[in-house]
Order: C-alpha cells, then sequence, then structure tokens
C-alpha cells in the first residue's frame, strides 16, 4: 500500500552551469573554471497525483566568466545574447528559486544544491534565504531498478520509458525529464518519493 504524501507539494529542478570542453572529466579543476549557475528551471508538483501544477525558469549571468563558452553554447542551446538579454544576478535567481519553492521540498538529479553552495561561495554571499529542504533523488531510482551511472538528468524519463521532450540540457527540460521519470515509475508501482518526505 502506498503512503500518503504528507506535503501538499514538491519541487523538481535542475541547474546548468558554466563549463568548458573536457571540464567534467577535468572535474572543473582547470585554471578559471568554476561552476556559475546559468540557468535554474523547476517543476511544483502536486505531491499525490505528481502532476505539474507551475514551472519556473530562470537565466542568471554569471560573475567571473561572463562570457559563455562555445561548449556551453553548443551543449545548452542558452547563448551569451539570450543571457544578457534575459539574466539575472546570481543571487536574484536563487531568490526567485527559493521563493517559487515556498515551503515545498526540493528534488534534484544528483547534489545540485552544492552548485548553490558554491555560487554562494565564490562570490561571498553569507546572508542569502536557506534552500529549501533537499533530497537528491538518485537514491530513489537506483531503489526502484534504474541504473544511473553515467546518467544526466535528461536521461530520466527516457529510462522510465518516457520520451524526451524539448532541448537536452536545458534546465526547465531535463527538471521536466526527472518529474516524468518519476511518474512513470510510480504509475508502475514504485513508492511515491514525496511521501517520504517530512
Amino acid at each position: 500500500m502506498s503512503r500518503i504524501p504528507q506535503i501538499p507539494h514538491a519541487v523538481v529542478f535542475d541547474l546548468e552551469f558554466t563549463s568548458w570542453e573536457g571540464s567534467l572529466q577535468r572535474r572543473w579543476l582547470g585554471p578559471g573554471e568554476f561552476k556559475e549557475l546559468v540557468q535554474i528551471g523547476a517543476v511544483r508538483l502536486n505531491a499525490a497525483t505528481l502532476e505539474e501544477e507551475a514551472s519556473l525558469d530562470v537565466l542568471v549571468k554569471p560573475r567571473l566568466n561572463a562570457t559563455l563558452s562555445d561548449y556551453f553554447q553548443t551543449l545548452t542551446g542558452i547563448t551569451n545574447s539570450e543571457v544578457a538579454a534575459r539574466g539575472v544576478d546570481f543571487l536574484a535567481a536563487y531568490g526567485r528559486f527559493v521563493e517559487f519553492a515556498g515551503e515545498a521540498p526540493v528534488f534534484a538529479f544528483g547534489r545540485d544544491d552544492l552548485v548553490f553552495t558554491e555560487n554562494m561561495r565564490l562570490y561571498g554571499i553569507g546572508d542569502a534565504p536557506p534552500l529549501p529542504p533537499y533530497r537528491n533523488i538518485v537514491p530513489w531510482l537506483a531503489d526502484h531498478g534504474m541504473n544511473t551511472a553515467r546518467m544526466h538528468a535528461c536521461d530520466v524519463g527516457p529510462r522510465a520509458g518516457v520520451a524526451f521532450a524539448g532541448r537536452r540540457h536545458n534546465a526547465l527540460d531535463d527538471a521536466r525529464s526527472v518529474a516524468s521519470g518519476i511518474r512513470a515509475l510510480v504509475m508502475k508501482g514504485a513508492s511515491n518519493p514525496f511521501a517520504l518526505s517530512p
């Protein structure tokens, strides 16, 4: 018998951050390489039905590497001109995300919470509002039969049998892929991961 969620909503999010050819393999240890936030994508789900009720898509202007690499632009489809036109400072973007989440816990594929922490450290921010309760969804996916090795957030939906919609490595589309994968696994009998949240 599945547990009834004790929370009304949950937020699934994904982040895109500055990268260069080979930076993943170097673990961003090359000269001048930092995981500066460029995009926050999030969906607010009804914790019981798992249906999307609202979305957030924010572009962020990096402070230290203000010009996006060609590699990043090709990977994500996000261009320097888009960030210049629509991007906001990290602190404003983070504030919008915290406000969007409200009282809901937040979930991501991997440790995206640490990217927020790293940006605050990079920029010397010590008074930002706290991140809402965070949970890495990877262990739940593994517990329900998904081999998450070498996967990205955009792969979750397809691994669960749901066709990917949108652009891979776009934070909002990737967040929707994670949400669709969770929904598909629950429909197949997996426990509702949001029922396990405080």
